[in-house]
């Protein structure tokens, strides 16, 4: 062995057709599955598992010890999904104990450089967390949800489905499906039209989707009301639907 060959616990688990560049790392109980590019000065730290055909890039932090005072050293866990790309210097947390000891990523997913990810986080799938954004402990992401760059997200937040969230705004409550929310401190702005018409809504779906935002935000309601009537909009629309279940979920409240 010489002194540049990746480091590799004998408790990993490696699939097939993986690369590991020089100078990484993989720690105890980490499996990465088929045709992963792992690049050199990376760490995996320990009990992390990647599914198949993921990038992981130059000085990327991978299954670290959870940065939150309650953890003190129990096994919590990592799970990403396949097809992922983690760039460079991103960072990504194992769970804690108390937010049930796991972090989880889905599939698809772009984490550009020097994001993070913190401890007990939920990510879905087909997200973009654009450079140096980051969320905290406990939040959930939306499949095709955006982070713009140096977003940033406090604890225990939700950020719905098909959602972007604009650069240099700092979240500090729940954001629903396909609203757009910017600024400090943050508002909503409309719907996320542009990248719903990039994956094929169509131009009524969207048009029904803005009504439905103007009943939530523009038309004086409570929560409640607006609720009710834009249950009676969606009727059969899976889509609309989308939209009520984020919002019924949120207990901390919607950006408004």
């Amino acid at each position: 062995m010489s002194t540049n060959d990746p480091v590799i616990d004998p408790s990993a688990k490696i699939g097939s057709n993986v690369e590991i560049g020089p100078w990484t790392i993989i720690g105890p109980e980490v499996e990465i599955g088929d045709n992963c590019k792992i690049a050199s000065h990376v760490v995996i730290r320990s009990h992390t598992r990647l599914g198949k055909n993921n990038q992981v890039f130059q000085f990327a932090s991978v299954g670290e010890d959870p940065s939150d005072m309650k953890y003190h050293g129990e096994i919590s866990h990592l799970e990403i999904g396949d097809n992922n790309i983690i760039r460079e210097g991103a960072t990504i947390h194992r769970g804690t104990e108390f937010g049930g000891g796991l972090t989880r990523i889905g599939s698809d997913n772009l984490f550009m450089p020097y994001t993070h990810v913190a401890h007990d986080c939920m990510v879905g799938n087909h997200t973009i967390f654009s450079n140096n954004a980051a969320i905290s402990g406990h939040v959930e992401v939306g499949d095709w949800a955006i982070l713009a760059g140096y977003a940033g997200v406090y604890q225990f937040l939700k950020i719905g489905a098909h959602s972007f969230v604009g650069g240099l705004t700092h979240v500090n409550m729940d954001v629903p499906a396909y609203v757009i929310v910017n600024g400090n401190p943050p508002s909503a702005r409309g719907i996320n039209s542009v990248g719903l018409e990039r994956r094929g809504f169509s131009k009524d779906l969207i048009r029904t989707l803005r009504q439905a935002y103007k009943i939530l935000y523009r038309d004086g309601k409570t929560t409640d009301q607006a609720l009710e009537e834009i249950t009676t909009l969606a009727g059969d629309i899976q889509e609309i639907r989308l939209l009520i279940d984020s919002v019924k979920a949120s207990s901390k409240g919607i950006t408004r």
